[in-house]
């Protein structure tokens, strides 16, 4: 096999197909079967959107599922055209394109502001994938606006969990010990320390929030917020014709241009969410690639712009979803990454690890007895991607402020993005940043440091 003839510091074999690199399994990658066994499991997450569309389409659950299922067959075209990435939700925007997506009664109204929405954004992302113009339209945004943002998209996924009618009054001790347990495992400096003692805790470590959604399993009913699992066995069945005769352009026809013009600032605001997850995803990349020299491992923004612009378009085609295609699933990238680094025998190629993930989660959905496990605690799953990804936008929100003056307007953006949505805060934000910044709109950073790292030179009196 072509994998077992990769040279030290090679990359791994492919077929070149224009900016693409095409690798098949078995044929150019090793198949990982501890990895390919953890995505089994970790499908749960996926199907913790299904929530999310039956609350804001209306739509039955075999329908819902019938999105998650073309999203996980999606997801295989990143590794398979060459991107190193484990690709999920553009989770820091979900609270965005709901909101945006509420202004709109429920039925083929709505839906076709989710389609517009996701079509735009996918085009647009082909379009600055295929110029290379992605770093450019970024950097034009003033980082005051920009930190408003991703920190109003935190707060909003907070907000969404804990707001009346929100998922906390439904499961109000499950989630309060299932993210207490989260952010120990995830965040936690005593559990950083601890798990590198103990090869138990550096497994349960290296499962992300698995472990975490199996407790919510069992805390639920006992706490009498879910029922107990009912284990089914067989396939699961997703139901693709309702889906496109009721919920898509085959149904419903193409949207009206307007829906397509009045998403754009919220378009705007979920891409520079997503643009922030490339930017980070390369970070990572490049991490793993220092500590793995017998494999040449590079990270393409424009590439993946292509693939993910590809997955948004095709969805808003075949089913639109709320979650939309995001470039990377942080917390399994940061997972692989740190399986990958420890070395060849453990994982021969990081696309053979990241690839039989994803072969692992796209198993995971077609199996009943996965399903039916998990689905009486979705909204517990749900609310605990929401929190997790609200405190890592918050923190990343923050420290995207290059000064005081920047974080002032910033916090001014970010609370009216909650209350009124995208576009109302994008024009207060330029409204703000021109009356603060004048000629420097685009320079911002009128103090160049926050004041508690400037020395003092003036005593105070």
């Amino acid at each position: 096999m072509k994998w077992k003839n990769r040279e030290y510091g090679e990359e791994s074999p492919y077929i070149p197909a224009g900016p693409f690199k095409i690798r098949l399994p078995f044929i150019h990658y090793r198949f990982e079967w501890p990895d390919y066994v953890q995505g089994l499991l970790m499908c749960a997450v996926d199907l913790s959107a299904i929530p999310l569309l039956t609350s804001l389409l209306g739509m039955p659950f075999e329908v819902a599922l019938a999105i998650i299922v073309l999203n996980g067959l999606f997801y295989l075209t990143h590794h398979l055209l060459g991107d190193p990435a484990v690709p999920g939700w553009i989770t820091p925007a979900i609270p965005l394109i709901t909101l945006y997506c509420q202004q709109f009664p429920e039925g083929p109204e709505r839906v076709h502001a989710l389609i517009a929405f996701q079509m735009t954004l996918g085009l647009l992302s082909i379009f600055l994938g295929a110029t290379g113009l992605a770093e450019r339209v970024v950097r034009l945004i003033p980082a005051a606006m920009k930190s408003g943002i991703i920190l109003g998209a935190g707060l909003a996924a907070v907000i969404s969990v804990f707001q009346v009618g929100g998922r906390f009054e439904t499961f109000p001790w499950t989630i309060s010990i299932a993210i207490g347990i989260g952010f120990y495992l995830l965040f936690s400096k005593h559990f950083a320390v601890f798990h590198k003692r103990n090869a138990f805790w550096s497994t349960v470590a290296k499962l992300g929030i698995f472990p975490v959604i199996i407790i919510a399993v069992i805390v639920a009913p006992l706490f009498g917020e879910a029922p107990w699992p009912t284990i089914e066995f067989g396939f699961s069945s997703p139901d693709f014709i309702t889906l496109w005769n009721e919920y898509t352009i085959f149904g419903l026809g193409l949207p009206p241009l307007m829906m397509f013009i009045s998403g754009l600032p919220t378009v705007l605001a979920a891409y520079i969410v997503l643009f922030g997850d490339v930017l980070q995803n390369k970070v990572l990349v490049d991490d793993g690639a220092a500590a793995r020299p017998d494999e040449k491992l590079s990270y393409s923004p424009s590439r993946a712009h292509l693939i993910f612009g590809m997955r948004n378009s095709f969805m808003s085609i075949l089913g639109p979803d709320v979650t939309m295609c995001g470039p990377t699933w942080s917390a399994m990238q940061v997972v692989m990454i740190e399986r990958y680094k420890k070395g060849r025998k453990a994982m021969d190629s990081f696309f053979g690890g990241i690839g039989s993930f994803r072969w692992g989660t796209n198993t995971g959905l077609l199996l009943l007895p996965i399903v039916s496990l998990v689905e009486p605690i979705l909204g517990v799953a749900l609310a605990l991607t929401l929190l997790i990804q609200g405190y890592v936008s918050v923190k990343v929100g923050i420290l995207e402020a290059r000064s005081q003056t920047d974080l002032g307007i910033a916090g001014i953006i970010a609370a009216v993005l909650c209350i009124k949505g995208a576009a109302w805060a994008f024009a207060v934000g330029i409204v703000l940043c021109l009356l603060i910044y004048g000629k420097d709109f685009f320079k911002g950073e009128v103090d160049k440091t926050f004041t508690k790292d400037q020395p003092k030179t003036v005593k105070e009196v």
